[in-house]
């Protein structure tokens, strides 16, 4: 069976601490798209880790961790995570990396850089980790497989001929440092013996691991809201965030995947630029930020403050929808025992309309949040392990979420460790 795990909103949903949870029942954690621009935060007996390439899924002795051929593959990166986490008494995981992943080259992060320099005001937001450059190579067919490091001399060739159009827009628009093809052969080499332990045909792994039964998790990075196609373009991801696209990266035919794991928080955050419309700021936000996640709310990957906001039902029922949610899993729940009232985005107020659909880039940034207000609950959660448990006002706030979005809340996180889950029946399951 394959479950995927997806986030509804812009990422930081707190994806990898269900895929951590729920790898402890799989046998095969897979990444499928995305980079080492964003991270996932795992707690757990070895302690607290920001994984940025690895899937969730490495701290259990019994799983395999696959690197898709979606992901785009920071090779430098991948090693030093693997030393990562060794270095701290983590037993050494099982990796496989899919022969057909494309790399990213040292080039693709300068070019990031240079163009958000370059743009200055207008910038994307990026974390300059060569996202964007490399999709870009990826699609315009000038990109360079994992395969290709193991071809000595089609490798030689493809690097001169690449070095060339790159050395032109680096003298022409960035005014900048060429690169030399024999420094970049060299680094590829290197890259090449970092690599050789883990590559393999793992679209044919996972078929016969679907044929043997097997479990399969599919996670994925960012949220909805960072899509090309359906997030708040321009300011998203280069790979599609979508469970959807899970088959792809993974090499899987679609129909395998069974259920998909959409995971919202209690509130919002966001790292980077873009509409947010129930964004908070000041101390409202700086308090929240504080209290947020595991040590605050600070990027994984950036180390950035996240900017703040209430939940939005309206983004979170949209998300659900894109990804096929069968289920949503509802995290730090917990965090929100400060406060005497939570409002909650129920609409967005566009051109003195009020609408409860996403819209396009162009009125989201027109919009404006209609707010809810519902009563606090005033007491920490930590600990409890039954829905019925939790305080009525607290489960008061689940079931009014849960009834905005339309989507079944059958996990909650009230709190950072592996074990600090509620799981719950919900009555949309009916």
């Amino acid at each position: 069976m394959v479950k995927a795990i997806v986030g509804a909103n812009w990422g930081d949903e707190g994806k990898g601490k269900i895929t951590d949870m729920l790898a402890k029942e799989a046998d095969i954690i897979v990444r499928f798209q995305g980079g080492a621009n964003a991270g996932h935060t795992i707690v757990n007996e070895y302690g607290k880790f920001a994984l940025h390439t690895l899937p969730s899924g490495v701290f259990y002795s019994h799983t395999t961790s696959v690197i898709g051929n979606g992901v785009a593959l920071n090779i430098p990166i991948l090693s030093e995570e693997i030393r990562s986490i060794t270095d701290r008494n983590v037993p050494a995981p099982r990796i496989l990396v899919s022969d057909r992943c494309q790399i990213v080259m040292p080039y693709h992060i300068l070019f990031d850089q240079y163009e958000e320099e370059r743009l200055g005001g207008k910038s994307f937001g990026s974390t300059r980790s060569g996202i964007a450059p490399f999709y870009s190579d990826k699609y315009a067919k000038t990109g360079f497989q994992v395969n290709e490091l193991f071809e000595k001399e089609r490798l030689k060739e493809k690097v001169e001929r690449i070095c060339e159009t790159k050395n032109v827009i680096l003298e022409h628009l960035y005014h900048k440092p060429l690169i030399r093809p024999e420094e970049l052969l060299e680094t590829l080499h290197q890259y090449k013996e970092m690599i050789a332990p883990y590559v393999c045909d793992t679209s044919a792994y996972l078929a016969q691991a679907l044929k043997d039964n097997r479990t399969i998790l599919l996670e994925g990075q960012l949220g909805t809201l960072k899509d090309p196609d359906h997030g708040i373009y321009p300011m998203v991801t280069s790979s599609s965030t979508l469970a959807a696209y899970g088959a792809i990266g993974a090499g899987i035919p679609p129909y395998e995947i069974r259920q998909i794991i959409t995971v919202c928080k209690a509130y919002s955050s966001a790292v980077g630029a873009g509409a947010f419309v129930s964004e908070i700021f000041g101390e409202e936000a700086d308090e929240l930020r504080r209290r947020g996640g595991d040590g605050g709310e600070y990027g994984a990957t950036t180390g950035r403050p996240r900017r703040m906001g209430w939940f939005d039902c309206v983004a979170s029922k949209y998300g659900c929808r894109l990804q096929g949610t069968t289920d949503v899993a509802f995290t730090v729940l917990d965090v929100l025992g400060y406060l005497d009232e939570i409002p909650v985005c129920v609409g967005y107020e566009i051109d003195g309309e009020v609408t409860t659909d996403f819209p396009v880039t162009a009125k989201l940034e027109k919009a404006k949040p209609v707010l809810r207000k519902l009563p606090g609950w005033k007491c920490g959660i930590r600990g409890i392990r039954n829905y019925e448990d939790l305080p009525d006002n607290c489960r008061a706030y689940v079931e009014f979420i849960e009834a905005q979005i339309g989507y079944p809340v059958t996990m909650i996180s009230n709190g950072p460790g592996r074990d600090d889950i509620i799981y719950r029946q919900s009555p949309l399951n009916v």
